[in-house]
């Protein structure tokens, strides 16, 4: 269970790493058509660089989207990371296959991820923010999910291993598809087998890996935005 864990705090601060950037209104220029098509292919490869350029060069489209939603009356902060992870998920999934440029296939996931977030909320009936206090640290004090994404790694990790316990793990698996579920499982032995590597997966499945190492964010991030949605209830 540590290796998962380990992944999925690595991710909240990937994430965090990206929302500051939009936070600070700090937008790298777009990148031209023929630099845009290179990063891509790169990105395919494996090339996890290419994929972080990729994704700084689309930040404006989050902070863009969000002021769609000022009137929703959420948290500004909150739809900023949840479009952020939105982007993340777009650039992470795209292909030149799906005839549609990368900016306007970003943009609709984007928008979807605040969406989502959006209609969880109001099924909650519970305004939501990363301000508000969700537990206590080991002193006593009251703690919010602001100051667990803040935490250094250790700190995260332990929080999440405090709140999630195994017979949870299959409640937040269930947003995968199966082709997910099975890398997820078998990356981090969740069935109580051993660990597989990437490369036995790809094997496995007959498919590249760094599209395993695509499908394994990609779950972990779903399986993240499902523990933050739950968690905040």
């Amino acid at each position: 269970m540590s290796a998962i864990l380990s992944a999925l705090s690595m991710l909240i601060k990937d994430a965090l790493f990206f929302v500051s950037y939009v936070k600070n209104h700090a937008f790298p220029q777009p990148l031209s058509p023929e630099d845009e098509a290179l990063y891509i292919q790169k990105m395919l490869d494996g090339d996890l660089e290419a994929r972080n350029k990729l994704i700084e060069h689309n930040l404006r489209l989050v902070a863009h989207l969000v002021k769609k939603f000022d009137n929703t009356g959420e948290d500004n902060e909150d739809l900023i990371s949840i479009g952020t992870i939105g982007l993340i998920k777009g650039i992470e999934s795209f292909s030149p296959d799906r005839g549609t440029k990368l900016a306007t296939y970003a943009a609709r996931c984007i928008e979807n991820e605040i969406l989502m977030y959006l209609r969880s909320t109001k099924k909650s009936r519970k305004d939501v923010s990363l301000q508000d206090p969700i537990g206590q640290d080991k002193e006593g004090n009251e703690i919010s999910l602001f100051d667990i994404l803040e935490a250094e790694n250790e700190d995260i990790i332990e929080y999440i291993q405090l709140n999630i316990e195994v017979a949870k793990i299959n409640k937040y698996l269930s947003v995968l598809d199966d082709r997910e579920k099975l890398v997820l499982i078998s990356r981090y032995g969740l069935d109580n087998k051993k660990e597989r590597t990437q490369k036995e997966i790809a094997k496995t499945l007959n498919i590249s890996r760094s599209y395993v190492s695509r499908i394994e964010k990609r779950a972990l991030m779903k399986v993240f935005h499902e523990y933050y949605r739950q968690e905040k209830r």
